[in-house]
C-alpha cells in the first residue's frame, strides 16, 4: 500500500476511547495451532493490501472449536481475543475459520466495531445475488461439524437450497490432512501448493458434477481460498471465500476515495 501524498482530509487528530494504535486495518483471531498458510490464507498476511493485526485465541484449537460438541469453553477465550484487538485499535474483527460462525451473535453483541466471524456470513447475500431457488455449494473442512447452529447464527436458513461437501471427511487429501488433521499430522505440518491445488480442483469438480444445480461456491475454510482462482478457471462459477469477505470488511471500514476525470 503506497500513498503518493498525505490525506488532506486528516488535519486534526484526537484519541479514541481505549484505542492504543491508529491507522490499523482488520484484527484477525487465530486458532492456537501451529501450521503454515499459503498466501491467500488468512493466516498469511502478505497477500492482503491492508493492515492485519493478529491475536491468538489462547487454548482453543481445531478440536475444541470444530470437532468437540460442547463449545462452551471457547466463548471466553474468543471474547478475550476480540477485546484485545478492539483495544489495540483495529477497525473490524474477523477470524480465520468458518466455524467461528457459532459465536457470531455473542461476539458482535459484545464489540463496538464490526465483527465478521465467518466466511459463511456471505451465504444470505449469495442467495439474494443468484436467486433464492438456486443452489449454493458450501465447500467446508468437516461436513459433519457444520451444524444448523453454525448456519443460523450467521443468518442462513439451514433448510434453504444448500449442498455441502467436507474436504476432510468426504475425501482423501494428503496435503490438507498433513496441515490440520491431528492423527495424520507429521512432526512439522507442511503442504505442497501444486498438489493441494490439484486436490481442490478435483474435489470441487466432483462436487459440482454430483450437484449440477450449484450456481455459486462458498469456501468456508481459510486454507481453501488460495486455490479459488484455479477452481474458478475450471468451473466458471462465482466463488466466495474468506478473501472476498475480508476485502469487503476492509472496504466498509476504510471506504476509499475516488479519483477520476470527466
Amino acid at each position: 500500500m503506497n500513498y503518493q501524498s498525505r490525506d488532506t482530509g486528516i488535519e486534526n487528530i484526537k484519541a479514541k476511547k481505549n484505542h492504543i494504535a491508529y491507522g490499523m486495518g482488520l484484527g484477525i483471531m487465530l486458532l492456537d495451532e501451529v501450521y503454515p498458510g499459503f498466501p491467500g490464507d488468512v493466516r498469511n498476511a502478505s497477500a492482503y493490501n491492508f493492515p492485519i493485526q493478529y491475536d491468538i485465541v489462547e487454548g482453543i484449537d481445531i478440536k475444541k472449536l470444530v470437532l468437540d460438541e460442547d463449545k462452551s469453553q471457547c466463548l471466553q477465550p474468543i471474547l478475550d481475543a476480540a477485546k484485545r484487538l478492539q483495544r489495540l485499535g483495529v477497525k473490524a474483527i474477523a477470524a480465520e475459520c468458518g466455524y467461528f460462525s457459532y459465536f457470531q451473535q455473542e461476539i458482535a453483541s459484545a464489540m463496538d466495531i464490526p465483527v465478521f466471524m465467518s466466511s459463511l456470513l456471505q451465504v444470505p447475500m449469495i442467495q439474494q445475488v443468484i436467486g433464492q431457488k438456486e443452489q449454493i455449494g458450501i465447500v467446508c473442512a468437516y461436513k459433519n461439524s457444520l451444524t444448523p447452529a453454525h448456519l443460523s447464527n450467521v443468518g442462513i436458513n439451514p433448510e434453504s437450497n444448500l449442498a455441502v461437501v467436507g474436504v476432510l471427511d468426504d475425501y482423501e487429501s494428503t496435503e490438507f490432512h498433513s496441515l490440520w488433521v491431528d492423527n495424520k499430522l507429521p512432526s512439522i505440518p507442511n503442504g505442497n501448493y501444486s498438489t493441494a491445488e490439484a486436490d481442490m480442483i478435483r474435489i470441487c469438480k466432483e462436487f459440482v458434477k454430483n450437484n449440477p444445480d450449484i450456481k455459486a461456491l462458498m469456501f468456508e475454510c481459510t486454507g481453501f481460498q488460495p486455490f479459488a482462482r484455479a477452481v474458478q478457471r475450471e468451473l466458471g462459477l462465482p466463488i466466495f471465500s474468506w478473501g472476498t469477505l475480508l476485502d469487503y470488511a476492509n472496504s466498509v471500514t476504510v471506504h476509499r476515495d475516488y479519483y477520476g476525470h470527466l
